[in-house]
C-alpha cells in the first residue's frame, strides 16, 4: 500500500504543524509528490523533508521546487535515490535562487548530468544559505566539475560538496583545486579516487 495514502489523510488536520516529514522508501512518484507539495503549502513549521529512495521524476521535482520557492522554514531536503534527471535539477536550481532557508540539499543518484550540474552551479552563484550539496552517484563528469568550480569562485556559504562517483577526471579535480584557492568557506570536498590504466585517473 502506498505510504502517502496512509499518512496524509489521517494527519491532514495537523499537517501544517509537522516539523519533520520522513517519507523515504514510500513508493512515491510524481503524483504523490504533487500531493505532498500541495499538503505542505501552508506549513510554517517544516524543517526537514525526507523523500529518499522513491520514484520521483522531473515532474515531481517541479512540484517540490514550487514548494521550495515559497517555503520559509525548510532547512533540509532529501530527494536522494530518485530519477529527477537534468530537468528536475533545473527546476530545483531555479527554486534555490529564491529560497532563503534551505541549508542541505541531497540529490544522490538522480541521473543528473552536465546540464543539471550547470543549472545547480548557477544557483550556487546566487544562493547565500545552502551549506551542503550532495551529488554522489550522478554523471556530472569533468565539465560539470568545471561548472561547480566556477560557482565556488562566487559562492560564499557552501561548506560541503559531495561529488563522488561522477566520472570526474584529473582536469575536473584541478578546476576545483584552483577554485578552492579563492573559496575558503568550503571545508569538505568529497571525491573518490579510482585509477584507470597507467596514466589516467578518474574520480568515480
Amino acid at each position: 500500500m502506498n505510504i502517502l495514502s496512509e499518512l496524509l489523510p489521517s494527519n491532514i488536520a495537523n499537517i501544517n504543524k509537522v516539523q519533520t516529514l520522513n517519507l523515504a522508501h514510500g513508493h512515491i512518484g510524481d503524483t504523490e509528490a504533487q500531493h505532498i507539495a500541495n499538503a505542505l503549502e501552508n506549513n510554517t513549521k517544516l524543517t526537514i523533508l525526507d523523500l529518499d529512495y522513491n520514484e520521483i521524476g522531473a515532474e515531481g521535482a517541479k512540484y517540490l521546487a514550487d514548494l521550495l520557492s515559497n517555503n520559509k522554514t525548510l532547512a533540509t531536503l532529501n530527494i536522494g535515490n530518485n530519477q529527477i534527471e537534468d530537468l528536475g535539477a533545473e527546476y530545483l536550481s531555479n527554486a534555490l535562487q529564491k529560497n532563503k532557508t534551505l541549508t542541505t540539499l541531497n540529490l544522490f543518484k538522480n541521473q543528473i548530468g552536465v546540464s543539471g550540474a550547470k543549472h545547480l552551479a548557477i544557483a550556487l552563484e546566487n544562493n547565500t544559505t545552502l551549506t551542503t550539496l550532495e551529488l554522489e552517484g550522478n554523471q556530472i563528469e569533468t565539465l560539470g566539475a568545471q561548472h561547480f568550480a566556477n560557482a565556488l569562485r562566487k559562492n560564499i556559504t557552501l561548506e560541503i560538496l559531495d561529488i563522488r562517483s561522477n566520472r570526474i577526471c584529473n582536469d575536473g579535480v584541478q578546476y576545483l583545486a584552483d577554485a578552492l584557492q579563492v573559496h575558503t568557506k568550503l571545508t569538505d570536498l568529497r571525491l573518490k579516487r579510482q585509477t584507470k590504466g597507467m596514466d589516467s585517473t578518474t574520480y568515480q
